[in-house]
């Protein structure tokens, strides 16, 4: 599977973790070997924009998930695109403090819960929000294992 990164702004983001981190998801999850999957950092001016124009919400987030194709529903053809999970450095960073958790804590929890929405998870209520959210914490802490905090 291809994760590729973007970084389109000034922090300092661990992008070799967050492209491994993202893979190791990808895997754990049993996606298909063929599918593309984008990571792009941005600005808060420009997650702002993606956030009113996609969500109708006015402000800068921290993540935003673009799914594209559902695995196994692309031709053997056609590439297979999973979607394009949109992050936020500095939102992440600000948030980070406040939870007590590191930058790199952060973006990597954001990472994994993008990718989760693009694989159809969601956390609309308080079932699948603890679905969700205890994947997350299983994914995360399983990938520490393996590379490293």
């Amino acid at each position: 599977m291809s994760v590729f990164l973007a970084d389109e702004q000034d922090l300092e983001v661990p992008a070799d973790r967050l492209v491994a981190l993202a893979r190791y998801v990808l895997e754990a999850r049993r996606v298909p070997d063929d599918m593309e999957l984008s990571l792009l950092c941005v600005d808060e001016a420009t997650i702002a924009e993606l956030n009113q124009e996609h969500l109708g919400k006015t402000g800068p987030t921290d993540v935003l998930a673009f799914p594209i194709d559902e695995p196994g529903e692309t031709p053997p053809d056609a590439p297979a695109i999973l979607g394009d999970v949109v992050l936020c450095p500095k939102v992440a960073y600000e948030q980070a403090a406040a939870s007590g958790r590191s930058g790199q804590e952060e973006l990597e929890l954001l990472t994994v819960h993008g990718i989760l929405h693009l694989l159809g998870m969601d956390h609309a209520d308080p079932a699948s929000e603890r679905e969700m959210f205890g994947l997350t914490d299983e994914l995360l802490a399983s990938f520490r294992v393996t590379a490293g905090p």
